[in-house]
């Protein structure tokens, strides 16, 4: 089973510059454009926008992309 997130639970996730560390900020349920794309989104499978602790970026993942971080 995935696990679920909630706003404020710190995360990490994989990108090409290596491991991002970060808050989620907010948790989307219905369909969304973010950064110009469309991110599809539902209660059973939802996006979580994150924003990174070094550079403040935002990004998005599903579930499956994210682990918890103590």
């Amino acid at each position: 089973m995935t696990a679920s997130f909630k706003v404020g639970d710190r995360v990490c996730w994989n990108s090409e510059s290596g491991e991002i560390r970060g808050k989620v900020v907010k948790v989307h349920t219905h369909d969304v454009e973010f950064m110009g794309k469309h991110r599809p989104a539902s209660q059973d499978h939802p996006q979580y926008e994150v924003r990174s602790e070094k550079t403040g970026r935002l990004a998005m993942h599903h579930a499956s992309a994210l682990r918890h971080v103590r």
